[in-house]
């Protein structure tokens, strides 16, 4: 860009000051840095808009391979299943009827196939813990809920007499 170092802005206001005046001067610089903020805020726009153009584009490119690669995929999955299909009915071709329904349609053959439902007994929730009894007994974990003074009172020293 412009190679402006301290001498040279120190010439160019010197020269402003001589033919703007120094009455005009703070106004004439407050515009001129007004108008260059402008042009910076311009060209970062323009700039920002290219690289979004340039990030679409390539957007669209990585989307029409990802879209072939999905139709490429579709089609190898396509021709596989028809191919099973075609291999799982030659081979089912000589067992018997594969239509047939497989459970029977009459009651007593039913009952033979599907157990009838018996009620569980009562309070079987209750009676059933998550926790075996093993692992509560190995870590020390309380197996039944004992109140304060109970457990005071069984885990107290015996009295000399």
């Amino acid at each position: 860009m412009l190679d402006i170092g301290l001498s040279k802005m120190a010439l160019i206001g010197v020269v402003a000051l001589v033919v703007i005046g120094p009455e005009k001067l703070p106004r004439v610089a407050r515009t001129v840095g007004t108008l260059l903020g402008k042009a910076q805020r311009y060209v970062a726009d323009v700039k920002a808009e290219v690289n979004r153009s340039m990030e679409l584009d390539e957007l669209r490119k990585m989307k029409d391979t990802v879209e072939n690669a999905a139709r490429d995929v579709e089609k190898s999955v396509a021709t596989t299943a028809s191919d099973f299909e075609k291999d799982w009915k030659d081979a089912t071709a000589g067992l018997a009827d594969s239509s047939a329904d497989p459970l029977p349609d009459d009651p007593a053959a039913l009952a033979l196939v599907v157990p009838a439902y018996k009620r569980p007994d009562k309070h079987w929730r209750a009676r059933r813990g998550a926790v075996p009894h093993w692992y509560k007994a190995r870590t020390g974990m309380r197996a039944r809920v004992q109140s304060g003074a109970a457990r005071v009172a069984r885990f107290r020293p015996p009295k000399p007499y």
